[in-house]
């Protein structure tokens, strides 16, 4: 075999290889649906695509507590009780929009990320969700104390997007062990 044949067999079986392991990653993926909806989720579960636009519209507009919100969704049979809790904290923190956003035919890209989607997103980039995050019991004042350690400060997060974090992870954790997929378990 040449030179030139073997740096063309040699090629192959790089983009074998590359491909098997693309193959490997994308099919092994573990996807966040094994955690609790965060208020965004429910949100667009509830009044998204393609839903009713004026009422989302309206939704992203108001402005009104966590106990009013609470009170608003009390009826909501769609949900359940820790849903209702979860999209209750996320409304009263972030909403409302801005006027020139909320009026958007598609406001649904313009809502702040939820609890689920940044520690999915986020905190998995430097430590196990399982075992620094999903079997943790903390009230919101605990789980916004994370963010005073060290570490946790240099994170770019912005006040809002802690405090929603704090929100969602005091509602919705701890998970039991059995509820998390094995390889993220630890």
């Amino acid at each position: 075999m040449t030179g030139k044949e073997r740096w063309g067999w040699g090629l192959v079986a790089l983009a074998v290889a590359l491909l098997l392991l693309f193959l490997s990653r994308s099919s092994g993926a573990v996807e966040a649906d094994f955690m609790p909806k965060g208020g965004r989720a429910l949100l667009l579960q509830v009044l998204g695509a393609p839903g009713d636009l004026a009422q989302l519209q309206a939704t992203v507009a108001a402005k009104r507590t966590e106990a009013e919100w609470k009170a608003e969704l009390a009826s909501r049979k769609d949900l359940n009780e820790r849903e209702r809790a979860t999209l209750a904290a996320y409304l009263a923190g972030n909403m409302p929009l801005a006027a020139d956003m909320a009026g958007r035919a598609d406001v649904a890209k313009f809502l702040p990320a939820d609890g689920r989607d940044l520690a999915w997103n986020e905190c998995q980039s430097c430590h196990s969700l399982f075992t620094s995050y999903l079997t943790q019991s903390r009230d919101y004042q605990g789980w916004r104390n994370v963010f005073l350690s060290p570490f946790h400060r240099q994170l770019a997060f912005t006040s809002q997007q802690r405090d929603e974090f704090a929100r969602y992870a005091a509602v919705n954790m701890p998970m039991k062990a059995d509820d998390v997929p094995q390889e993220l378990r630890y």
